[in-house]
């Protein structure tokens, strides 16, 4: 027998002064607890969610005093998808840092920032699985492949000073990737705009002059005969960025099934590469105070097994 589902009530919610900046999305996500994110982003696409009256995007910065208002949704009486304990204690182990305004993770790959587009969890939802009833918001996202070092805000005010940096391209990221083929300069800047299209049915990121201004700078730390490692570091934050530079380089990250030689993925397999090698090493920012923070995150032991394999070739 099925269990009945809860229909939460439409209603309208003033923003605070505490969610002033805040991103609508989030804000929604804090309000209607067991529906995805996906739904979410639904909800307000379709018009059903309002802010001060008027249609809004799922980005919109709130205001305090804005009024939002929150339509009916089905929330499950369990709460959303609950994430398997083995994930959240695997999360657990992989915080590198964690205050009462902050948390940084180390993230594996294969697990998604967030729930939504046919994944039912992700980082932000165990960590709030782990803290019940606490804050946590993701200040960026890492692709689901990607691992690396990951940022959460506990609080509003945090939330807001690190993404004013993140989108005023304060922060500074790193990337460890392993291209496939020889990259001969020791140091390239790409300048290449990206777009999302579809391709045969599948959205991808390309370069298109239409596109949005994105820079990415690759600089070689050691090369093989058919590989080089490099470190990543993308000027600008576009979707996919590192992956369809490197391709449009015509050195695709290795185990990139998306946008690298996909005839090339059993060989990759052969010397132990399992996934995308994409880890995003170190991340520094200011603090709220003006101070100076970085966190890093080592090459993981599969990755580092695949250079050693090069190594040996």
């Amino acid at each position: 027998m099925n269990e009945p589902q809860i229909r939460a009530r439409a209603k309208t919610v003033e923003v605070g002064r505490d969610r002033d900046g805040q991103r609508l999305d989030n804000f929604l996500m804090a309000r209607l607890p067991g529906v995805p994110r996906s739904a979410v982003y639904k909800l307000i696409r379709t018009g059903q969610v309002r802010v001060n009256g008027g249609r809004a995007k799922p980005f919109q910065k709130l205001s305090a005093g804005d009024q939002v208002r929150v339509p009916p949704a089905h929330v499950d009486p369990k709460g959303s998808a609950r994430v398997p304990d083995r994930v959240v204690q695997l999360l657990e182990n992989s915080v590198i840092f964690e205050d009462d305004r902050l948390l940084v993770c180390d993230k594996p790959s294969g697990i998604a920032a967030h729930g939504g587009s046919g994944v039912a969890w992700g980082v932000i939802d165990a960590y709030r699985q782990s803290r019940p009833g606490k804050p946590l918001d993701l200040v960026h996202r890492l692709d689901r492949e990607t691992s690396g070092v990951m940022v959460l805000a506990k609080d509003v005010e945090t939330l807001r000073h690190l993404q004013e940096q993140f989108a005023g391209r304060e922060a500074e990221k790193r990337y460890f990737a392993l291209l496939e083929g020889r990259v001969n300069d020791d140091r390239t800047l790409v300048d290449e705009p990206l777009a999302r299209r579809e391709v045969s049915g599948e959205r991808l990121v390309v370069v298109d002059e239409e596109g949005k201004p994105a820079q990415t700078e690759f600089t070689v730390l050691e090369r093989w005969r058919d590989a080089t490692l490099v470190e990543a570091r993308p000027l600008t934050g576009r979707t996919h960025q590192i992956r369809v530079h490197a391709a449009w380089l015509g050195c695709a990250c290795a185990g990139d099934s998306r946008y690298g030689d996909r005839e090339r993925q059993p060989s990759w397999k052969e010397q132990g590469l399992e996934r995308l090698f994409l880890h995003a090493h170190a991340l520094a920012f200011n603090w709220i105070d003006d101070s100076p923070r970085m966190y890093s995150s080592p090459l993981p032991d599969d990755l580092r097994a695949v250079t050693e394999q090069l190594g040996r070739g």
